[in-house]
């Protein structure tokens, strides 16, 4: 006895002091992507709650594939559950706008949110200018210019590989990633890429840089560490046949590209922009991060291309001038007016701040800054 009192005192103040962890009482619509999505404006303040959620016009409203980024043990449901709605789609042919009830961990709070479909197509001139709000971890630069006249608006949710750099825990602050805004742009501001150190996180993955990039199209946080070329999903919907693509751009390299195992190579990194045109049989078809393999050749689904010759450094803003042109075993006839009309295309920008950072090969401190891009189209 005298050996089991003392131990079942200690047993009983352990457990005292073990309380359990309070549940989250939040609950709250941080995020939405889609395979259709092209924006989704979150508007959260007050008692009224949104989304205006900007999809391809060519989408089809019925089937709207939805993945919420929801407050941490939230649960999302539709306040009605309409005949085309499945476990992952949604319809939004009969009804749109439509409502949504998120509840919280411990089931106290429970805000309805209207979310509503807006037909968009993507714009075709870049500005950098604006920034996604009440997102404090990382830059999410989008454009938008509302319809007039009977136009419909243009808007796009540019894409970066900002999301898989917060693994490696080495940003300190939204300034630090990869891929940020900056205010000493040719015209207003513009984007700044940097190729980053990912540390020890990256040593041990083997992905030991991170190129600035950002892009037309999305990037799959959940797979970016098992499959990163097959995250970086690129294109979204085009309608018009694009014909080159111009704008403005400073480089300054980093210097001898490491390999992948943090091997010195013999080439100098340098920068990259280029663009695709391609066929999708549907919207959930896209172009991955392999689009340019390490040897230079160029997906076979891929229709027109335009790339900028060897990049070379420059410390002013220099014009850049790419046509886009017909790739090997394509012809003009490829594109066709009614399936233009009918979206059934995909257009994909990429700017990277090393040529090779989808392989994870570059030099930290390569940097490219990117302004006032326009797509030329017939």
């Amino acid at each position: 006895m005298k050996r089991l009192i003392p131990g079942l005192c200690l047993a009983l103040a352990l457990g005292g002091c073990i309380q359990d962890e309070a549940l989250n009482v939040e609950a709250a619509i941080d995020g939405c992507t889609g395979s259709d999505v092209q924006l989704a404006i979150i508007n959260k303040q007050g008692t009224k709650k949104s989304i205006d959620i900007y999809i391809s016009k060519s989408a089809d409203l019925s089937s709207q594939n939805l993945t919420f980024t929801l407050s941490e043990g939230s649960a999302i449901h539709a306040n009605e559950t309409l005949p085309g709605d499945t476990e992952s789609t949604y319809d939004f042919s009969t009804q749109n706008p439509r409502y949504f009830t998120v509840t919280s961990e411990d089931g106290s709070n429970a805000p309805v949110y209207t979310i509503t479909m807006i037909p968009a197509e993507l714009p075709t001139s870049y500005h950098f200018e604006s920034l996604m709000e009440g997102n404090s971890d990382y830059p999410i630069l989008y454009e938008y210019a509302p319809g007039a006249g009977g136009n419909v608006t243009r808007v796009l949710q540019w894409a970066s590989g900002n999301p898989g750099f917060k693994l490696t825990g080495m940003a300190g602050s939204p300034m630090e990633y990869p891929t940020i805004q900056v205010s000493e742009g040719r015209s207003g501001k513009a984007v700044k890429l940097e190729t980053k150190d990912t540390g020890s996180f990256g040593q041990m993955v083997k992905m030991r840089i991170a190129a600035g990039n950002l892009f037309i199209g999305s990037f799959d946080i959940n797979n970016a560490i098992q499959d990163p070329l097959g995250s970086t999903l690129f294109g979204y919907p085009f309608t018009q046949k694009p014909v080159r693509i111009t704008g403005y751009y400073k480089y300054k390299s980093g210097g001898l590209s490491t390999d992948a195992d943090g091997n010195l190579t013999d080439e100098t990194d340098r920068g990259d922009i280029y663009a695709l045109f391609y066929k999708a049989p549907d919207n959930s078809h896209t172009l991955d991060g392999d689009v340019i393999s390490l040897d230079g050749s160029i997906d076979p689904e891929v229709i027109l291309f335009a790339r900028i010759p060897e990049m070379e450094e420059a410390e002013e803003w220099t014009y850049f001038d790419i046509p886009f042109e017909i790739q090997d075993g394509h012809s003009a006839a490829d594109i066709n007016a009614q399936d233009l009309a009918d979206g059934k295309y995909k257009l994909g920008v990429v700017f990277s701040s090393s040529i090779k950072g989808a392989y994870f090969i570059g030099a930290v401190g390569s940097t490219l800054w990117i302004d006032e891009v326009n797509i030329e189209c017939e």
